[in-house]
């Protein structure tokens, strides 16, 4: 809990993820720009918190404008980034224990982003409505989109509404394991290798092809993951609930292992329940934040 993204992208190479600026809420509009310039970030980007919340408040920017109302909502710390052109999203996760050289991705997860097609006769709302995981999403597409709910696309037009791999904001999770080869498996060790007291977690990745992927090309980290996060190929609704309690356990059991191993070996230290409670609370709070900015 109360991961700061910034201090984990300082843990990361650069070329593996965009260009970043961390803005606090206090910030004056001249410093924006003076940030802005000096990174040399363009629009359109994303303002996402530093510390988040399962995609919420996360918001594509188009001009000065939006960045400007942006913070002026946003009541906590939160990061702008070039806005990243690769079209296909998954989640890589990725476990190594720390006396090996080599990990393994133990499993993929394609992130199909809340997108209609037109039929050249029905409305966009009336399209989403067509979808029921799309209608959970309707009253924020109403607040974020809903001047054109009543345009008609053409047929075969597509259309993103959420450009989010986030669940919570109406992504649909595939299991994409199959694409796991060993040179994919190769190329994602040879990024983590450099990603310092990285063994456990997973890697979501904005990539142009499965080929290039495989490559180690064309690709950059939207997020690095750790301890607290999921293998999310478990929520493939092929998959059954009894598949995701197994596959569950199975990582629960890795992240103990691994940190037996640290803490043996390294002397890295278990997490102190008076700070575990403290982060818990902290982390209620900064929830309350962000929960709020969605209704503002």
């Amino acid at each position: 809990m109360m991961e700061s993204k910034k201090k984990v992208y300082n843990l990361i190479p650069k070329k593996y993820y965009a260009k970043t600026v961390l803005i606090h809420p206090k910030t004056t509009s001249e410093g924006i720009k003076v940030f802005l310039k000096k990174k040399g970030l363009t629009f359109p980007l994303i303002a996402k918190p530093d510390i988040g919340l399962r995609g919420s408040a996360v918001q594509k920017i188009h001009s000065e404008k939006e960045l400007f109302d942006y913070h002026q909502k946003a009541n906590f710390d939160y990061l702008i980034q070039d806005f990243i052109p690769y079209p296909n999203e998954i989640g890589v996760f990725y476990v190594r224990y720390p006396n090996k050289e080599k990990g393994k991705i133990t499993g993929v997860v394609f992130k199909e982003t809340l997108a209609i097609i037109g039929d050249g006769t029905s409305t966009i709302e009336e399209l989403l409505n067509k979808t029921p995981r799309f209608q959970i999403q309707l009253k924020n597409l109403k607040k974020e989109h809903g001047a054109i709910f009543n345009k008609v696309l053409t047929k075969g037009e597509k259309l993103n509404l959420m450009p989010y791999g986030s669940h919570s904001r109406g992504a649909k999770f595939n299991d994409f394991s199959s694409i796991i080869t060993p040179q994919l498996t190769e190329s994602i060790n040879k990024i983590c290798l450099q990603i310092d007291g990285f063994y456990y977690g997973r890697l979501d990745i904005m990539y142009n092809t499965v080929d290039e992927l495989e490559q180690g090309k064309n690709l950059m980290i939207v997020e690095l993951n750790g301890a607290k996060s999921e293998p999310t190929h478990i929520y493939d609704p092929e998959h059954s609930l009894l598949f995701a309690w197994k596959t569950l356990a199975k990582h629960i059991k890795y992240m103990f292992e691994i940190s037996q191993i640290n803490h043996k070996s390294k002397g890295t230290p278990y997490l102190k329940y008076q700070i575990g409670i403290r982060e818990m609370q902290a982390h209620f709070l900064q929830n309350k934040k962000i929960i709020q900015f969605k209704f503002i």
